[in-house]
């Protein structure tokens, strides 16, 4: 079945929950069709009213993420940035705030999974999984902290994984150690400058059917078919998770009804990890 066709985003329906805010979207692509969680939080942001700053590696799936967005009416910038690089995170929030004079909200969405165990990886995939899974949470919090300072404010939705503090059946040893802590550093920012009207909160998706798991996991571990009815049956709901769901999730945390919610890690599993609890 086409992943386009598998979990469609849901009708456009415009709200308001983030009127007047910029979000500034890190991993805004998707990875193939259908729809990766930065994209569909990207959308999301923007059909509650707030401008976007879609970012990418590759700029043509930043700017296919920023199409959509304006195609519904709204207002996207598409950029192209390294996000293992510190320079090519500050560049990119200068050209945001170029465009829409401040940034509100950031989304960290970028997550590559590294397979392997221990003794698998290598000195280099190791420090890409570092890179990747916990480098951005502390280039943009680098960057940005000041300007929130300076604003009176600001929330980061940093996006981890239950395999950060569960064993989710996989050998991914990297990319577990590099979710645990976004999960930590999450904290650490949300009680450091809770004084200071800055919130950060992360989101834990489980099992999440999204063009990566096609185009990475897939690749891997065998037949795409038989991986995604295994890992439906892994989940107590009976399914997997779809992009929306982690974006939705990611919306009320930056949005002013989460106001009061702080440091907090949300799992969005069906269940999955109340499961393995032991």
């Amino acid at each position: 079945m086409n992943q386009a066709v598998r979990n469609p985003m849901p009708p456009f329906h415009p709200g308001t929950r983030m009127a007047g805010k910029v979000v500034l979207v890190l991993g805004a692509g998707s990875s193939g069709p259908g729809w990766g969680n930065g994209k569909a939080a990207a959308v999301l942001y923007a059909r509650e009213g707030a401008r976007i700053a879609c970012i990418d590696i590759h700029e043509a799936a930043a700017e296919e993420t920023a199409e959509i967005i304006r195609a519904e009416g709204g207002e996207a910038l598409a950029l192209a940035a390294d996000v293992t690089q510190l320079d090519a995170i500050n560049r990119a929030v200068e050209a945001t705030i170029a465009r829409f004079g401040r940034i509100d909200v950031a989304h960290n969405n970028v997550g590559v999974v590294v397979p392997g165990g221990p003794t698998d990886l290598t000195e280099e995939s190791f420090q890409r999984g570092i890179d990747l899974n916990l480098g951005p949470v502390w280039r943009s919090a680098k960057v940005l902290l000041p300007r929130f300072l300076e604003q009176g404010g600001g929330v980061f939705v940093n996006i981890a994984s239950i395999a950060g503090i569960r064993w989710t059946g996989y050998p991914y040893f990297v990319y577990s150690a590099a979710k645990v802590a976004v999960v930590q550093a999450t904290k650490a920012i949300a009680l450091q400058y809770a004084g200071q009207n800055i919130r950060a909160n992360a989101v834990l998706p489980g099992l999440i059917d999204t063009p990566l798991v096609h185009r990475q996991i897939a690749g891997v571990f065998g037949d795409v078919e038989t991986l995604i009815a295994k890992r439906n049956n892994a989940v107590p709901t009976g399914q997997m998770g779809t992009a929306y769901d982690v974006a939705a999730a990611s919306l009320f945390l930056a949005s002013d009804e989460a106001r009061f919610i702080t440091g907090v890690t949300l799992p969005v599993d069906g269940g999955q990890s109340e499961t393995m609890r032991g």
